[in-house]
């Protein structure tokens, strides 16, 4: 498996990350087609993709991007390899580029995903990986609950 960072994702590799966030993230943040995955990456500046791939296969995904001057970050890994130390590896891979980064993380499991299991709060692996938990921060909307989430160097 490897990591490799670029600025744009082709076709393909929009596709099969869209199948990856659709896969692991709560049923409410899927997106029905590509073209609203693409919508959302189109609003991102200064974006940095992050690609974990076994040849052609993507399992996992993660993204920087800057947002009201601070660095943001999403991270979308196969379910397959949670617990095998691939998030702290692309975790790593994100800081090794930026000073900080800022997420929403959701932080209850009451959520299922399209396949009908709960989405599993990531809370814990991000305190564990050096991120510091702003309980007094929330985003709370229709599709999501979360908290904010802060690495700084």
């Amino acid at each position: 498996m490897k990591i490799t960072n670029t600025h744009q994702l082709n076709q393909e590799q929009k596709e099969q990350v869209l199948q990856l966030w659709n896969n692991e993230y709560p049923e409410k943040l899927a997106y029905k087609n590509i073209d609203g995955f693409e919508s959302y990456l189109e609003k991102l500046n200064e974006v940095n993709h992050f690609i974990l791939a076994d040849k052609e296969k993507i399992c996992g995904w993660a993204i920087t991007f800057k947002r009201e001057n601070e660095t943001w970050f999403a991270i979308i890994l196969s379910e397959s390899l949670h617990g095998k130390g691939w998030g702290t590896k692309v975790l790593h891979e994100l800081k090794q580029y930026k000073k900080e980064l800022n997420g929403w993380v959701i932080d209850n499991n009451n959520d299922r995903k399209l396949n009908g299991n709960f989405y599993k709060s990531p809370l814990e692996f991000y305190i564990k990986n050096g991120f510091e938990v702003f309980s007094d921060i929330r985003l709370e909307l229709e599709i999501m609950s979360a908290v904010k989430i802060k690495w700084i160097k």
